[in-house]
């Protein structure tokens, strides 16, 4: 039988129940099914991840069903603290599965290595020196990485601008990188320094800093999707979510926090991939003001037959060899489960994901608030956190639903009152 990722009933099955469903679609093995649900790694590998290392900071990872991205269904894992985001996107995700899912392009994974050159008199001029000795810069670049390059990547292209600022105009060289399945931050900056005493002495300049962007603008991922009117509540739900996006794209305040709930599905896929979630963060939110003004990262329009379609456009560096993704036994098995292969696909994946995930939030914000969705979840937090256990735990949550009041007192009295009963 084809894997789907339609699992029926999914999130009403016992934990351990949920982990043998995963562990039969995605092929683990018993003992990546151990690493998975008891952090069972040596503290050694952490100890060679980072510096002074003491412990670690578990984080919960769910698994978003529904997906169908590029005509492939995904099962995506999630590690993320918040409650609602893997129902949300999981929701958001069902109503496009009758209108063939998430599509997904991208420009490639091509890395921007910058250099900065001061002390010119003469910036263009220095700037045409740089480009006529291009393919001897790219040469040397390329010595830095043979196996990038025996791969099929390596530095491609050289560019140059002259920014005015604060102390005085600067010559900034652009390395073009095509990083494959890496993030490439080590490769792009390993070239930069490489070639940065050669440019001191072709422009007799001063080179500064020669390090990575993390706005990767030519690593952009899009993905489009047509979501189901009639699923997401009929004509009037759907123009409420065009007013909601509306206002997004015309101000920057509500950007920010639109955009922020794109980023908890990315940045949640990004920490259980083991990827560099701050970077894709800051290129993301860079990309959103790349034209002077931030805005969204979304758009929605309403198509012939009135349902809604979104489109997503975002910078995604992210790696699926090198770095801790290659070395961390958990991030490695949320690649199987998601049946990655390489950098690109992760990125359709996480664009898709994180377009679903803004669509749930559009959605509630035009029906019936955040909050409402959001805090039935959050109960369940709230009354483990005043001690209910087992059975407790629901009912000290729906006593919070039903009052509508979601507080800590609320629900440390309503467990002393099941308790006396």
């Amino acid at each position: 039988m084809k894997p789907t990722s339609r699992i029926e009933g999914f999130h009403k099955l016992s934990q351990n129940e949920k982990i043998d469903k995963i562990k039969q679609m995605a092929g683990l093995t018993d003992d990546e099914v151990k690493i998975l649900t008891a952090q069972n790694v040596p503290m050694d590998l952490f100890d060679r991840m980072i510096e002074n290392n003491i412990g670690v900071m578990t984080v919960p990872i769910g698994v978003a069903t529904n997906f169908i991205i590029d005509d492939t269904s995904r099962l995506v894992p999630m590690a993320v603290e918040e409650s609602s985001v893997v129902a949300a996107a999981s929701n958001a995700a069902k109503m496009t599965r009758n209108h063939g899912g998430f599509h997904t392009s991208s420009t490639g994974s091509y890395m921007i290595g910058q250099i900065q050159v001061l002390d010119l008199q003469t910036p263009e001029f220095a700037s045409h020196i740089i480009l006529s000795n291009k393919e001897q810069l790219l040469k040397l670049a390329n010595e830095q990485d043979p196996v990038l390059v025996k791969f099929g990547g390596g530095a491609t292209d050289l560019e140059t601008r002259i920014i005015g600022t604060s102390v005085g105009d600067m010559l900034i060289v652009h390395l073009i990188v095509n990083a494959l399945d890496a993030m490439g931050a080590n490769a792009v900056n390993t070239m930069a320094e490489a070639i940065a005493p050669e440019i001191e002495k072709l422009t007799g300049g001063v080179v500064r800093l020669r390090i990575l962007s993390n706005l990767a603008d030519r690593r952009v991922i899009r993905a489009r999707a047509v979501f189901d009117a009639e699923m997401l509540g009929g004509e009037e739900v759907v123009e409420g979510i065009i007013d909601a996006w509306a206002f997004a794209d015309a101000d920057p305040y509500r950007a920010a926090t639109h955009n922020k709930g794109i980023m908890n599905a990315i940045s949640a896929i990004a920490l259980a991939t083991a990827n560099d979630w701050r970077a894709i963060e800051a290129g993301a939110h860079s990309y959103a003001a790349r034209n002077g003004f931030y805005t969204s990262l979304t758009t929605y329009e309403i198509n012939e037959d009135g349902n809604l379609v979104g489109t997503i456009e975002i910078p995604l560096a992210l790696g699926t060899i090198g770095g801790a993704s290659r070395i961390h036994p958990t991030a490695q098995i949320n690649l199987k489960i998601m049946g990655v292969k390489g950098a690109q696909e992760l990125a359709s994946i996480v664009a898709s994901v994180g377009l679903a995930q803004n669509l749930a939030a559009l959605r509630a914000l035009a029906t019936e608030g955040i909050q409402k969705g959001h805090m039935k979840l959050h109960a369940r937090n709230m009354a483990t956190q005043v001690g209910a256990v087992g059975e407790e735990i629901d009912k000290v949550a729906a006593k919070m639903i039903k009052l509508g009041k979601v507080r800590a007192d609320v629900a440390e009295e309503a467990l002393k009152e099941i308790r006396k009963k």
